[in-house]
């Protein structure tokens, strides 16, 4: 079975004006142009309470990054209280939302994703081997390349929300 280590979690916050669905195109598609994951959507839920709105979407995505390093990011997208506002924008006016969205990623490492390692108890002692003497550069230049982009999607998703939203 493959080793998973949790290298990264990290979330942010934002309350005020801010089209809802812009937002989310645009965390998508920075996941998959920008970090080259493959992202599928495994939860989407919409709740309509009045004329607010509670909006969650549960993305999973993974790349590989060598035949033995796989990484694996889990998003998780929230707008809460979400209301139609009417804003003016340069004289013209647009209809976008007013709320509060939450934004929460995980990076995780997957070692020997293919499970070439795992057929025997000699083949796992080997494995070990190779990851503490072999490869431990490799393993901290990965584990740092998920923080970083982990960190970078959610530093992008804030300047988003920061030069978009108004508050």
């Amino acid at each position: 079975m493959a080793e998973k280590d949790k290298i990264f979690a990290s979330k942010i916050k934002y309350s005020g004006i801010v089209n809802f669905a812009d937002f989310y195109k645009f965390c998508y598609d920075w996941l998959k142009d920008e970090m080259g994951l493959g992202v599928s959507e495994d939860k989407y839920s919409e709740k309509l309470s009045g004329d607010s709105k509670t909006i969650n979407a549960d993305w999973s995505g993974a790349r590989e990054m060598s035949d033995y390093f796989k990484m694996e990011v889990k998003v998780s997208l929230a707008g809460n209280g979400l209301t139609p506002v009417e804003i003016t924008e340069d004289g013209k006016k647009i209809k976008t939302n007013k709320g509060s969205v939450e934004v929460s990623i995980k990076g995780t490492l997957v070692r020997d994703y293919k499970g070439k390692f795992e057929k025997t108890g000699f083949q796992k002692f080997i494995r070990s081997v190779y990851e503490k003497f072999v490869i431990p550069e490799r393993v901290e230049e990965f584990q740092g390349k998920i923080a970083s982009d982990c960190d970078g999607f959610l530093s992008q998703a804030k300047a988003y929300l920061d030069l978009e939203g108004k508050r």
